[in-house]
């Protein structure tokens, strides 16, 4: 099944700026440093040269390299739930391993995970192979990994390089080359080939040696072969970043619509609409590096959580220096929550020192946020959610011109249906609830029909989507113009 993605051609960006962009989101999720995927590119391509791999192998080793964690925030409920913290225990297994007592219940997680990266390369117009490596990227060589427990030659290649490198890159990290290169012996024959071990032990050092010698090396590495797609939608970036919390579904194209529809009845240039719709639709990509358990606190979190809330805009700001074309619009994203009284984060920015297109996006945020259910705060309707902002905005925290151009501008016109008749309505319906975080029977409640129901329409949502989670449901569905 293939469905068209809804998008015009001012979200196009080019496809490597965009798996640049999904690499970042990918590390905060996993607690990592900002280039962490990207030197487990470098070190996966040394290590399929130095093995005699061909050219176009390793072109596609790095794309699985920069697109491993893809799927992180798809998963993120399931690991919160399993971990209590999704960002602190997936750092957490990197450096130790999982832990024993949760081995056997990571499987649904992964199986997740899977399904979304390798939507997410598909998407993106990636070579098959890459895509194939990403829905496997948990199998082991010896059969022991998730979620299909795949052996010998139905692991790919790829998947093997990306694993010795990522260790690789983590244990000689955290700990040290020696205890990296003897973890890395203990899993050959397990992991990967054994007879890979001696061109490990033979370049490792000069490998990471060159690596933190050579940083800007890293950031400017980029896989060499052409790409079938040239450019690729924004709105999926925006859509991968949103499924971490199912609460915020859809929320980033709302804000990117409602901001874009503001810089018009503002007057601003085509340009400048342009960069705030793009700025829009990636503003979130920081909120990766926050657990899920503070995101869904109910109530107003206490000064250890809010002082990782801060630092949400401070990551999104760090990717406008890592991502090529997106770099202006990172830039702009970064002041979403800023105010013009100062009353803001991270930089406490004020007055003229926020330019107009920050200054919409933040009035765009705030105002669709207000209209978002969330754990223990229900949405405001359109008119209490108006009301609300035109209030901050007399006090002096938003641009009083911005937030009248928002808020009285007309109701947004249809969206063009790009997937007429994939779905029926009432499957729509169904799915919509789901990828929101009702379960089968909070959705059957809330659209008056059956547990079994809801459960018939999920079957028939997932054949007709080819896929077998809600998140990568919700991630198609979302692409393709159905919800």
């Amino acid at each position: 099944m293939s469905v068209p993605a809804a998008h015009g051609a001012g979200s196009q960006v080019q496809v490597f700026d965009a798996v640049k962009a999904l690499a970042f989101v990918g590390d905060l999720s996993m607690g990592q440093p900002i280039d962490h995927s990207a030197r487990t590119a470098w070190l996966a391509v040394r290590l399929a040269a130095a093995l005699g791999l061909a050219a176009q192998l390793q072109t596609h080793v790095a794309y699985v390299s920069l697109l491993r964690w893809s799927g992180c925030t798809a998963n993120a409920p399931e690991i919160a739930d399993l971990m209590g913290d999704d960002v602190n225990g997936r750092q957490a297994m990197l450096a130790v391993g999982m832990p024993a007592h949760l081995s056997g219940l990571t499987g649904p997680a992964a199986q997740i995970h899977c399904e979304v990266s390798g939507d997410v390369a598909r998407t993106l117009g990636l070579p098959v192979p890459v895509e194939r490596a990403l829905r496997r990227i948990f199998e082991t060589l010896d059969g022991g990994g998730q979620p299909h427990a795949l052996a010998g030659s139905d692991v790919p290649i790829e998947v093997q390089l990306v694993q010795v490198a990522g260790d690789l890159e983590v244990h000689s990290r955290v700990y040290s080359l020696e205890h990296a290169l003897a973890g890395l012996a203990a899993r050959a024959g397990r992991q990967y080939p054994a007879e890979w071990l001696p061109a490990l032990r033979e370049n490792a050092a000069d490998w990471l040696h060159t690596l933190e010698n050579d940083p800007a090396g890293v950031d400017s590495f980029a896989p060499a072969a052409a790409l079938p797609a040239p450019t690729a939608p924004l709105e999926l970036i925006a859509d991968v970043i949103d499924l971490k919390l199912p609460w915020l579904t859809g929320y980033s194209r709302r804000v990117a619509e409602a901001a874009r529809g503001c810089a018009v009845r503002l007057g601003l240039t085509e340009a400048q609409c342009s960069r705030i719709h793009r700025a829009a639709l990636i503003h979130g990509m920081g909120r990766a590096a926050v657990p899920n358990e503070i995101w869904n606190l109910p109530g107003m979190p206490g000064e250890a959580a809010m002082e990782r809330l801060r630092l949400v805009p401070y990551w999104t700001a760090r990717a406008a220096r890592r991502i090529g074309s997106l770099a202006d619009e990172a830039d702009i994203a970064s002041y979403a929550d800023e105010r013009l009284d100062g009353s803001g984060f991270f930089r406490g920015a004020s007055g003229d020192a926020i330019r107009v297109e920050g200054r919409v996006l933040a009035a765009a945020t705030q105002w669709a946020m207000w209209q978002t259910d969330r754990p223990g705060r229900a949405r405001l309707g359109e008119e209490d959610a108006t009301r609300r902002l035109r209030e901050e905005a007399a006090q002096g925290r938003f641009d009083t011109k911005v937030v009248s151009a928002l808020t009285g501008g007309p109701a947004a016109a249809p969206k063009p249906d790009h997937a007429a008749g994939l779905l029926t309505d009432r499957e729509i319906e169904v799915l919509r609830r789901i990828s929101h975080g009702e379960s089968n029977k909070e959705a059957a409640r809330t659209l008056g029909i059956s547990p079994s129901t809801v459960r018939a329409h999920l079957e028939n949502i997932f054949r007709k989507l080819e896929c077998t989670t809600r998140a990568a449901a919700t991630l198609k569905a979302l692409t393709s113009g159905l919800l």
